[in-house]
């Protein structure tokens, strides 16, 4: 609906190009919106507004000259009129909704795509956890939405590729391994003081004990051996990071590179496959899952910090070596390399975006918390020394969910082990609850997730509501095949759809198209989560009537009502799919 208008304006305004109205050489960006007031009719175009400067005529005389350019008898147009200063307002004919439905049940589930995205690649990382731990309802948000929006763009006409980043290098790995060690002596029967910024929780135990069942005692010392030499200064200052530190370096000196490296990629074998397993139980699944230790094995590490170097965009200083990050809006420079000799965190992530880079995306999209918003200026800044443009590159932040169980939030703490995981989440509420609850609002929003109403079975829970929807529909067919009756679509009868409800729900389906792009445009998947509980809301209000028995004796005035909410079922199904969130047939 609204391309055809959008078809017609662009002719009108071609033909007055030709007319020489205005230059053939101005680029004519029509703008076609939904009016907030239907009294003031169903669309809105901008472009005599817009081009009455380059006219050199009043946007009002320019709106009619358009005007008398639209075809005087097309189906869809009831009336056109001149609102304000310049703005052209469409009234559409009860025949242009009523083509929605036949379009609908055409198209079926490819109603709604769109060439927005004209075919461009876009990249996305999301989740990305540290394959430290299990994944916690924290990083359920991140992968809702992550997956939600990348089959919202698919559906936009975009390319879409999926990549978890996998960060199996650095000091927290190194923490992984040592409290897993540390485990490990304790079943081999060792007493001692287990770190309280170790990793605590029940997995690091089963990680142990999967290696002690495998290697029994062969790597165990004593506990005063591994604690020997630790400055006492540090326990009793309570010094925890000096201490995980100390013990970092004497696990690595008692247990050698091999036997270290075992326990190292033991923990990240086991919790790795654990979030890929969780995923996907989520319904999240990836193109590529590319790791952090790549970028060091293929030098991209230091081929990046040569690229910074050979543009002059780094210094050293007190025996480290810095990025001018602050000549391109960070706060303050920033260390790639440390006085030891060791590439820094952040000089990691400069290569691993220098690698997205060359794999030739249009566009790339960071999916992060909220908490790395400090980290957006530093990123950008990066790929600018590069030489890249840094407007390939969007940071969504996604903000924390906090769990309650009626007015009891839930703990989430990874090193202590006290944290609701997304697995357990899933259990107890299921798929779809949990990733209609964390799409349902903007991704920098802080989300409050009621583990109570995801389980509730009334219209207070917004996904039962809308999925209560598809399965009504659903029982009025299968009562139509009980009763040996047949539905057929036939477009004459569907003027017999004529009350407020039914008109309504016309309406809530022609939007449908326009959330799609809307949404996608915007990275808003929450738009087609509001979409969809307003439909449902249309559909349940008009079922509810009384006016509208659907499996009338009236055949026309049944078959309208059978396609009338046929289409709005598909619609349901569609839009559910690109949550990733069933259309179950019963409830």
């Amino acid at each position: 609906m609204k391309q055809h208008l959008h078809t017609l304006f662009t002719r009108a305004l071609a033909q007055l190009q030709a007319q020489r109205v205005f230059p053939e050489n101005i680029t004519v960006d029509i703008r076609l919106e939904r009016t907030r007031d239907t009294r003031h009719g169903d669309f809105a175009c901008n472009a005599a507004m817009v081009l009455a400067k380059a006219a050199h005529i009043r946007p009002r005389d320019l709106a009619e000259r358009i005007i008398e350019q639209l075809p005087t008898n097309d189906e869809f147009i009831a009336k056109v009129e001149i609102a304000g200063p310049g703005f052209i307002n469409v009234f559409l004919t009860q025949t242009a909704y009523y083509t929605v439905i036949n379009d609908i049940l055409t198209a079926q589930q490819a109603y709604g795509h769109s060439q927005l995205g004209a075919g461009q690649t876009v990249m996305i990382e999301f989740v990305s956890a540290n394959p430290t731990g299990p994944l916690h309802v924290g990083h359920g948000r991140g992968a809702a939405y992550g997956a939600a929006l990348a089959n919202l763009l698919i559906v936009a006409g975009f390319k879409v590729h999926k990549e978890y980043y996998i960060n199996d290098a650095g000091r927290q790995m190194d923490i992984l391994a040592t409290s897993v060690w540390l485990r490990y002596l304790e079943l081999c029967g060792e007493t001692l003081a287990f770190p309280l910024n170790g990793y605590q929780g029940d997995y690091v135990w089963d990680i142990a004990a999967n290696l002690h069942r495998e290697q029994g005692d062969a790597f165990r010392h004593s506990a005063p051996v591994v604690f020997e030499n630790i400055s006492p200064e540090i326990v009793k200052a309570d010094d925890l990071e000096k201490l995980m530190d100390a013990l970092i370096e004497r696990s690595q000196q008692l247990l050698g590179f091999t036997a270290y490296r075992l326990f190292f990629e033991k923990g990240l074998e086991i919790i790795l496959e654990d979030i890929r397993g969780d995923l996907e139980q989520f319904g999240v699944v990836y193109d590529e899952w590319f790791s952090e230790s790549r970028l060091s094995t293929n030098n991209t590490v230091a081929k990046a910090i040569e690229q910074l170097k050979a543009g002059g965009h780094t210094y050293e200083q007190n025996g480290a070596l810095w990025f001018r990050s602050s000549a391109f809006g960070d706060e303050k420079d920033r260390v790639v390399v440390r006085e030891n000799g060791q590439f820094t965190y952040f000089a990691s992530d400069i290569a691993y975006h220098l690698n997205k880079l060359e794999r030739g995306f249009d566009h790339i999209i960071n999916i992060w918390g909220a908490d790395h918003h400090g980290y957006v200026p530093r990123v950008k800044a990066a790929i600018t020394a590069l030489g890249a443009d840094a407007n390939r590159l969007t940071i969504l932040l996604v903000q924390f969910a906090s769990l309650f169980r009626g007015k009891e939030r839930l703990p989430m703490s990874t090193r202590s082990g006290e944290f609701v995981t997304l697995r357990e989440l899933r259990e107890e509420v299921g798929r779809d609850a949990a990733r209609f609850f964390y799409i349902q609002r903007k991704s920098e929003q802080h989300l409050n997730f009621d583990l109570e109403l995801a389980k509730s079975q009334t219209k207070d829970n917004p996904v039962y509501y809308v999925q209560y929807a598809h399965a009504r529909i659903s029982s009025v067919f299968r009562r139509l095949r009980e009763k040996n009756q047949t539905w057929y679509h036939n477009q004459a009868t569907l003027k017999r759809l004529e009350t407020d409800r039914e008109q309504a729900l016309l309406f809530t389906l022609s939007r449908y198209p326009e959330v799609i792009e809307s949404a996608a445009h915007a990275y808003e998947p929450h738009q087609l989560i509001y979409y969809l509980r307003n439909l449902a809301q249309d559909f349940h209000t008009f079922y509810d009537d009384d006016r509208h028995i659907i499996l009338v004796d009236d055949e026309q005035l049944r078959n309208a009502r059978l396609s009338l909410i046929a289409t709005v079922q598909q619609i349901l199904r569609n839009g559910l799919t690109i949550i990733g969130i069933s259309a179950p047939e019963v409830m």
